[in-house]
């Protein structure tokens, strides 16, 4: 998921604070004589950029070059900020890059960046810019001359303006503005688990159930055919028609457990979690401790976390024990699934742990894998808390 520092900024240097003809003042000077030429490339650029974009939008390739130049814009804003970092002492952390959706191709790039709020903010940094250069460079240089007395007074308000337009157009957005955006991201994951889910079920039900329901079909109508000529063949054409309908029952029953198990509904996790367990290929030990149920989706996605888990245990660990704990902690729902396996699991090869990890992150939760080789295996995941009572009020 996307990070950010709760690190605070640094407070100003003192030497900020201090009126004078001193270094301070004089790096002042150096940013506001440079403030012209350098607001005049910026000018061009963001104008040119905007203006070719913008006229080509109707065609194919319009769309593609504004986002190229607004991806240029961020640049332009990462030299501004560094400027303002050496010459005016203004520490900004550098804004993340707009997210942009797992598995998503070149035209989800396109709409990522022209979605970007802090290209856009640079565009119109890029733009009020050039006037504000003129001003403080013709200022500025009069001061140097005829206002000598009074220039540290001049050069300390025009920086602090420039200080204030640099935090405001070329800082990091707003939490708000980045969660909004993360969850547009977070939205296309859910859509396309949901979409890969239906997708399972429906071969789930056409390669298991429904073949069999129609090989049943068959043999019942081929063991009324032969009722009459040949009764104990048919017997045995229906006592197989009889095994074919148990075999149909169950794979029914491991699908409906798969959408949503019963288990789950009337009793609750620690009776879910120890039926996944009870179905692993090596012992495991389960603890739920909970006050209370969570809300039925949080319940539903521990489950389902816990049981691809175990499956994994299965296929791969190669383990003789595992632990299932899941317990909570202020807002949050943890789940830790550890083995004693061979280790190795990397979510990073693109294995059914890369696919959890973003199914976790798309309900606003976490997943760690902590797997050395030889292991042990210890895979953690949170969820936000929510409990049942509070999910229907």
């Amino acid at each position: 998921m996307t990070t950010r520092s709760d690190r605070p900024a640094p407070a100003p240097s003192s030497r900020t604070g201090r009126l004078g003809f001193g270094a301070a003042m004089w790096k002042e000077v150096v940013h506001l004589l440079s403030n012209l030429p350098v607001s005049l490339v910026a000018f061009v650029y963001v104008t040119v950029a905007v203006a070719v974009g913008a006229a080509l939008s109707v065609t194919v390739v319009g769309l593609p070059l504004l986002a190229a130049g607004l991806a240029g814009a961020r640049l332009v804003g990462r030299v501004e900020r560094a400027r303002a970092r050496g010459l005016l002492g203004v520490r900004i952390e550098e804004p993340s890059r707009p997210p942009r959706r797992p598995g998503g191709g070149a035209a989800d790039a396109v709409w990522s960046v022209l979605g970007d709020a802090v290209a856009w903010r640079t565009v119109l940094y890029g733009f009020v810019r050039l006037p504000w250069g003129v001003l403080t460079f013709a200022v500025t240089l009069v001061a140097l001359v005829v206002l000598w007395p009074a220039l540290p007074y001049l050069v300390r308000a025009m920086t602090n303006a420039d200080r204030a337009m640099v935090r405001g157009l070329l800082g990091p957005s707003d939490e708000l503005e980045r969660r909004v955006a993360e969850l547009e991201s977070d939205r296309g994951v859910v859509v396309d688990v949901a979409a890969a889910d239906l997708r399972r079920i429906e071969r789930d039900l056409h390669d298991g159930a429904q073949a069999r329901l129609v090989a049943l079909a068959m043999g019942l109508g081929l063991a009324k055919e032969k009722a009459a000529e040949d009764p104990r063949a048919a017997a045995r054409m229906v006592e197989e028609a009889h095994g074919e309908v148990k075999l149909a029952l169950q794979e029914l029953r491991d699908l409906a457990r798969g959408i949503h198990p019963a288990v789950l509904t009337d009793r609750g996790l620690d009776a879910a979690l120890s039926s996944v367990a009870s179905r692993c290929t090596v012992p495991v030990t389960v603890t739920v401790d909970l006050p209370e149920r969570p809300a039925e989706a949080t319940e539903g996605i521990a489950y389902f976390t816990v049981s691809e888990l175990l499956q994994n245990v299965s296929k791969h660990a190669r383990a003789h024990h595992a632990t299932v704990d899941v317990w909570r902690t202020g807002d949050r729902l943890l789940i830790q699934v550890t083995d004693d396996g061979r280790g190795g699991a990397d979510p990073t090869r693109g294995t059914g742990l890369a696919g959890l990890a973003e199914r976790l992150d798309a309900v606003d939760g976490l997943f760690v894998v902590h797997s050395p080789p030889g292991g042990p295996t210890t895979a953690t995941a949170e969820l936000p808390w929510r409990s049942r009572t509070a999910a229907h009020r």
